[in-house]
């Protein structure tokens, strides 16, 4: 059996084992399955989940959704224990993978920092969670005069982020929470600067391909879209952002890390939208105004 067949073999293992579960709300056996998973995804590795059998990439799939339902059930958790702490945000070192977020903010502020000089006044952090610790590392140690709007889709999870920063008089001026389907969203986003796209805000090819195409229309044009994506076997945990699904943006750069960071960092920017002359308009009413009848589609 080749490494690749081993590979897949041992999470195929996992996967069933964690399929069976009844909760994957934290627990020992949640926790001791999932470290399991990571170890076995984080060293680097040349698999392609792209050309792997249609059976793997079904159980690739499913696992990913797994994957994030624990992930959201480990940051209520926590979010709530944190809750109840006077000052929640002195705390924040007993979520098992704070140091990876430390480090994942700083990797995303630098790479943001050199495509972008100055600093950002407004950035929106889309599929914050309940636990924004991105949006709470960036702006606490990295953009410390930046506002920050968070979109989630779950009420609950924003109310204990909310709690979190209830008590620090700057971080809840500039941490602001919204709850909303970003797919509903439209004009707000023409006034972020930055728009980072969590992990899991689209959890296979044709949602993110829907979410980032919706982020195309309605971004202003030359802002960033910072997205978060995996590489190698770390794709069996996060889905995989290539530079052709981002239709209406330049990719500046792709970082993949190499330590016990998972995530890969891309960053794009939204093109100019092309300026229509009084010609081409025109010529674009001319188009209707001409156009035979059977070729105009009635509903």
């Amino acid at each position: 059996m080749s490494r690749q067949e081993d590979l897949v073999s041992n999470v195929w293992e996992i996967y069933k084992k964690l399929s069976r579960l009844e909760s994957l709300g934290p627990s020992k056996e949640v926790n001791k399955l999932f470290t399991q998973l990571v170890a076995m995804c984080v060293p680097p590795s040349p698999i392609d989940v792209a050309k792997l059998p249609r059976q793997v990439q079904e159980m690739r799939s499913k696992l990913i959704r797994i994957c994030a339902e624990a992930e959201g059930l480990m940051e209520k958790h926590y979010s709530a224990a944190l809750g109840s702490y006077e000052s929640p945000l002195d705390h924040l070192a007993i979520f098992p993978y704070y140091t990876n977020y430390i480090k994942l903010a700083k990797v995303e502020f630098n790479i943001l920092r050199h495509h972008c000089p100055r600093a950002p006044t407004r950035i929106t952090f889309v599929g914050s969670g309940p636990l924004p610790l991105t949006s709470l590392t960036l702006a606490s140690k990295h953009l410390t005069s930046t506002t920050f709007h968070n979109y989630d889709i779950d009420a609950s999870a924003n109310s204990l982020a909310r709690d979190l920063v209830s008590a620090d008089a700057d971080l809840s001026r500039r941490m602001v929470f919204h709850t909303a389907n970003v797919m509903s969203v439209t004009e707000a986003l023409s006034r972020y600067e930055v728009v980072f796209l969590a992990a899991l805000v689209g959890m296979d090819k044709e949602e993110k391909t829907r979410v980032v195409n919706h982020l195309a229309k309605h971004m202003a044009p030359g802002a960033v879209l910072m997205l978060r994506s995996a590489h190698g076997a770390r794709a069996f945990l996060y889905p995989v952002v290539d530079s052709d699904d981002l239709r209406g943006f330049e990719v500046l750069s792709v970082y993949h890390p190499a330590d016990e960071v998972i995530n890969s960092v891309v960053i794009a920017r939204k093109k100019a939208m092309p300026v229509q002359t009084q010609h081409d308009a025109r010529k674009s009413r001319r188009a209707v105004q001409f156009m035979p009848p059977q070729m105009i589609k009635h509903p």
